[in-house]
């Protein structure tokens, strides 16, 4: 970080305004709880915690024998199942399994702790490091979508989020980022409930996207957002429009705060630029950039037309640097 804040210091603040602080996998914050290379983990499999190299196991001892439950010390949970299961096939996540048990509780303390450690060293560096640059920093918390209307949330615990049905795991990450001045980056934004598959696998992108909101809200974090796949439609659109609002559902009630600090577009492609997709597109970025989603349709149509005339020069220009690469 040293390196780059030196070699790029002329230009910190003014044409790079936000740094993002590799945390983990995909630079998130997370262990690598499912891994896809070579088949290892398949969508929507419940992962493994990965606590097992002499390090982490030689710490997970050393807090077992404060607590004097010395047995608790000699590995992870040996019924937390494999990669790809599902939370009902395993002893430890199923509705009434050991993680809603005293040992439970404490592996899972000690596992995500050590997330949160790692996290806060990184943030702290980075904080000191490019104080004073005028760059701001922002950090990623996986959308860990898949079981998350189970009661344990299985998918998360293994990736380092203490959050279950009893328990805000989020809300300590945000505080974390929080301590740092560090905008707290999601994904999920462009997905529905509705559209998940298959549905024993409870996913629930919608729900967590409300879950991680509000903790940022509470830890006064500022939060920006992309989208988790590719799509070009204007359904996947109009969600990410909605959700820029960041609503959250509080006793009923629907508190609608400020919009999000910035949003990333995954991604520029050749299909980014087929003529329905960048028609889309542009009324999209139009409607990102006025904060709201309804105009009249005169009014908007003209709008977007123009919008994608002026724009034509672009897209053959990108078209054919595509064509060469």
């Amino acid at each position: 970080m040293r390196n780059f804040r030196d070699e790029f210091s002329d230009y910190l603040g003014d044409v790079i305004v936000e740094i993002q602080v590799g945390l983990g996998p995909a630079g998130e914050l997370r262990y690598p709880a499912y891994p896809e290379m070579n088949n290892t983990w398949q969508f929507p499999g419940i992962g493994e915690f990965q606590c097992y190299d002499k390090y982490m196991l030689a710490n997970l001892q050393a807090c077992a024998r404060q607590v004097g439950q010395v047995d608790w010390g000699k590995g992870g949970p040996h019924d937390a199942g494999h990669y790809k299961q599902f939370p009902y096939d395993t002893g430890f996540f199923h509705k009434d399994g050991s993680w809603n048990t005293p040992y439970g509780e404490f592996f899972l303390e000690w596992y995500s702790g050590n997330l949160l450690q790692h996290g806060e060293r990184i943030l702290s560096a980075a904080e000191s490091i490019f104080r004073g640059t005028g760059a701001k920093l922002s950090g990623k918390v996986a959308g860990i979508h898949w079981h998350y209307g189970s009661s344990s949330h299985p998918a998360e615990l293994t990736a380092g989020y203490y959050n279950t049905r009893m328990r805000d795991g989020y809300l300590p990450i945000a505080c974390m980022f929080g301590r740092h001045g560090v905008t707290l980056n999601f994904t999920c934004f462009e997905m529905r409930d509705e559209e998940q598959c298959p549905f024993s696998a409870r996913c629930s992108p919608e729900g967590l996207l409300r879950q991680v909101t509000l903790a940022a809200r509470n830890a006064n974090v500022p939060l920006a957002g992309e989208n988790a796949l590719m799509r070009f439609d204007e359904g996947a659109h109009n969600q990410v429009v909605k959700n820029s609002r960041l609503t959250c559902l509080q006793d009923n009630l629907a508190d609608i705060y400020e919009p999000m600090c910035s949003f990333t577009f995954l991604r520029m492609s050749e299909q980014l630029f087929q003529s329905d997709n960048w028609h889309h597109f542009v009324q999209f970025v139009q409607q990102m950039a006025e904060g709201r989603s309804f105009h009249p349709w005169e009014e908007t149509n003209y709008a977007i037309e123009s919008q994608v005339h002026a724009t034509q020069l672009l897209i053959h220009e990108a078209e054919a640097a595509m064509m060469f690469k």
